[in-house]
């Protein structure tokens, strides 16, 4: 029995989980990462160190989605994620706390913290894009795509600020109840959201049947020659993506001479400009529905393009300096970055249960968004430290900042305009050989 689709309600509840997921990533890798670097005087690289091992720690999605996909439901690893993302905060609370007594053993505990923090995020994070690829009809995965990740901002935004007034005045005890708090709503909030949203479970499978190996169906979608290539862009697009996250606020100190809340006010223009960027999306493709991979893949080329010509704006404005009208050129950047978010996410969910052939083939949903989540959270270490190393070295080089920032913005554009020429390459690839693609079957894929 093929189950119900899900409606706007069942959307927006899978979103209140992106929000819950949000609001404690933002209390672990913001602010419990600042507290290390200024309250407690420790090396920055230490909090930085820190964030990278829990995206490596992301490499683990392909394991979680495949599991998903064995099981019968989805909603057990959502929260179950969940769970272990929320314990690894209070962990990483008590590891802060811990570091002002004992640097070493709170450096250990909080290594095992963000491990935990890694895996959670992996877990519930996969199966819940796995859930919406799954349960959303073609037409609403547009729309479906934004309002999730417009919650997940929304999270993060109302996390941020709630917790940053209640941090004043600052104490390990209070931050330690902060992050219990937020933990605790995250999860509850988790699992009123799932309950009862994936209906009734699928029918059991037959004993007889063979379970494929891990390895096996990982294999399978690693020749999919249309998941490859899916997974390549968001590796190269993602790099670009995230590599401006670390310098954009420097660079309007150093070369505009901001004070920090002025670029604190100029990132959130950005941010208002992510969120128009979704919305523009979602609302056009809930009026007049997915139309297609190529409608979808549009949007992406859109995307990725008008982000590569802002940054090639910011490039410009880096030589020009002040009276650039920089605000602008942000919110450019901010409006087709969220473009090409909900856009690439719309197109995720759409390719996850396709073949190779393009046809619908359900079950290897969770291992797909597994495959690509794991590329992303390798582009998002990697960019963030290519975009903050990349100034460094151009200051040393250059001896001015101007020219170091032109060219790490003119890099991320070239990377973008790649995206883009690979987001044309989206689903007309070639079909594999019949020994390039095997389906798995039969005895020598059974799970040891």
């Amino acid at each position: 029995m093929t189950p119900t689709p899900l409606g706007w309600l069942g959307i927006i509840r899978l979103g209140l989980v992106q929000s819950a997921l949000g609001a404690i990533v933002v209390l672990t890798t913001s602010t419990l990462n600042r507290v290390m670097a200024v309250e407690l005087a420790l090396p920055v690289a230490l909090p930085a160190a820190l964030v990278a091992w829990h995206y490596a720690v992301q490499l683990s999605r392909p394991r979680w989605g495949y599991g998903s996909d064995m099981g019968r439901r989805r909603t057990p690893w959502i929260i179950g994620g969940m769970g272990v993302l929320a314990m690894g905060a209070l962990l990483t609370a008590n590891a802060t706390a811990l570091m002002a007594s004992s640097s070493v053993a709170g450096i250990v505990l909080a290594l095992v913290a963000f491990t935990m923090i890694g895996a959670g995020v992996g877990a519930s994070g996969t199966s819940l894009l796995a859930l919406l690829a799954t349960r959303v009809t073609p037409t609403r995965r547009p729309a479906a795509a934004a309002i999730t990740w417009i919650m997940m901002v929304v999270g993060i935004v109302i996390t941020a600020g709630v917790a940053g007034a209640l941090l004043d005045p600052f104490s390990m005890q209070r931050l330690a109840l902060i992050a219990s708090g937020i933990a605790m709503i995250a999860f509850l909030v988790t699992l009123l959201a799932v309950r009862g949203v994936e209906g009734e479970p699928a029918p059991a499978a037959d004993p007889a049947e063979p379970r494929p190996a891990f390895k096996a169906v990982l294999r399978e979608t690693l020749a999919d020659p249309r998941a490859r290539l899916f997974g390549v862009f968001v590796f190269v697009s993602m790099v670009a993506y995230s590599a401006q996250d670390l310098i954009l606020e420097p660079f309007a100190g150093l070369v505009f001479g901001m004070t920090p809340g002025q670029s604190t006010q100029m990132s959130g223009v950005q941010h208002s400009g992510v969120l128009v960027g979704m919305i523009l999306v979602g609302a056009a493709g809930g009026m007049i529905g997915g139309r297609g991979a190529g409608w979808m893949r549009g949007w992406t080329v859109l995307g990725c393009v008008g982000s590569a010509v802002a940054l090639s704006l910011l490039a410009v404005a880096a030589a020009v300096g002040p009276g650039w009208p920089i605000s602008l050129t942000v919110f450019g950047l901010g409006f087709f970055n969220g473009v090409f978010a909900v856009a690439a996410i719309g197109s995720m969910m759409a390719l996850a249960g396709a073949g190779p052939d393009g046809d619908e083939v359900g079950g290897r949903e969770g291992i797909r968004m597994g495959v690509w989540g794991a590329a992303q959270a390798i582009a998002f270490a990697l960019g963030g430290f290519f975009g903050a190393v990349g100034v460094d070295i151009g200051r040393r080089i250059f001896a001015e900042d101007a020219t170091a920032f032109l060219t790490v913005f003119a890099i991320e554009a070239a990377l973008f305009v790649a995206a883009a020429l690979i987001a044309t390459r989206i689903g007309r690839a070639a079909r594999p050989t019949p020994s390039a693609f095997t389906p798995v079957r039969g005895a020598e894929h059974v799970q040891a």
